[in-house]
């Protein structure tokens, strides 16, 4: 009984402690984009996702240090703030603008996602990195970084060490790239419309393509949103086939067949919530300030869940994990990026979709 108590007042204080730190969040970004603001830098290139893991980060060795950590270990709540704000975010996926507008996004997605996560799942392969680990990294690098790890982790169900690992990654590729490729773009003299096609197809983060985007004009940001957006309308599909493969090749035993009922008990359940909202803002049934509104409270969820991923952070676990999954990550991230800027040259450029 007393342990049962003490896990539930852990709960409150953990929830309480993450509610603190997201508001402080909030607080040290409008700071940092004023500070810039005042200097002339209109897009703050220190995203709050970046802000929220270095805030976690100190907290946890705080927490660590005076061995309050376990206490407070239950209310620290990941998943739970990355489903939350994957499928608020799917407020702003109108899936009508992508087909009205983004039809060279659309095959740019499915010509790099295709491309990426196979070459990034053999790449793993070569490396030896467990199955759960490899289904992970090949979606977020492919598609859209945390939101698509987070629902490939529920399909294959994969260890929370292997989303807060790639996240990390994540986090620390894509600040670096959304100051790099418009200068790069520049130094490479491509369009507004090819530059915002090569951010949004290989920038992880759908806050850094829009930074990115912002950096390089007006027409690339607009671009890039819709290229990233069509991207993201693959979420559901992949956990879909990832669930299936899963339960019919690599779980499966030789006497067992498997049918639709394993499958659905292992498809994520919050990517329906993402359709569901995602439709209902594609058929106006959300309005413009509903969806606004949603957008925002997305953000402040995934404010949460980045806090919540420096607060769980292990420097032991993730040492234990080596050198491979860096090593495979970059290389895909390589692959990515000069694939997407051949898609996009050729979809945007020279076939002019």
């Amino acid at each position: 009984m007393a342990s049962t108590r003490r896990v539930a007042i852990g709960v409150i204080v953990g929830l309480a402690l993450v509610g603190a730190l997201t508001l402080l969040v909030a607080e040290f970004d409008t700071a940092i984009s004023g500070w810039f603001a005042g200097r002339g830098v209109t897009k703050n290139p220190l995203e709050y996702p970046l802000v929220a893991v270095v805030l976690g980060l100190v907290a946890n060795a705080l927490l660590r240090g005076t061995k309050t950590h376990t206490f407070v270990q239950p209310g620290i709540r990941t998943e739970l703030f990355l489903k939350t704000g994957l499928v608020l975010m799917a407020a702003g996926l109108n899936i009508t603008v992508i087909m009205k507008e983004g039809a060279g996004g659309l095959l740019q997605a499915l010509v790099l996602v295709s491309a990426v996560f196979f070459f990034t799942w053999w790449l793993a392969t070569r490396f030896g990195l467990p199955p759960q680990l490899k289904a992970v990294m090949a979606c977020a690098i492919s598609i859209c970084g945390v939101s698509a790890a987070i629902a490939a982790a529920g399909a294959v169900m994969a260890k929370k060490k292997d989303i807060t690992y790639v996240t990390a990654l994540v986090i620390v590729t894509a600040i670096p790239l959304m100051i790099l490729m418009p200068w790069m773009a520049k130094a490479i003299g491509l369009s507004q419309t090819v530059a915002g096609a090569w951010f949004g197809g290989n920038i992880d983060t759908t806050a850094a393509v829009v930074g990115a985007g912002t950096l390089y004009g007006e027409t690339a940001q607009q671009v890039a949103s819709v290229v990233k957006m069509s991207q993201n309308a693959l979420i559901g599909v992949a956990a879909f086939l990832l669930a299936t493969y899963f339960v019919v090749k690599v779980e499966r035993k030789p006497s067992e067949r498997p049918g639709p009922a394993v499958i659905w008990q292992r498809f994520p359940k919050f990517v329906l919530g993402f359709l569901l909202v995602s439709i209902l803002a594609s058929t106006g049934i959300l309005t413009g300030n509903v969806a606004t509104v949603l957008t925002a409270l997305s953000k402040w969820a995934f404010a949460a869940a980045f806090l919540c991923i420096g607060l769980e952070l292990s420097v032991r676990e993730l040492g234990a994990m080596g050198w491979k999954p860096v090593a495979v990550y970059m290389s895909a991230t390589v692959f990515n990026t000069a694939l997407a800027l051949g898609a996009a040259w050729v979809i945007f450029g020279a076939l002019g979709l």
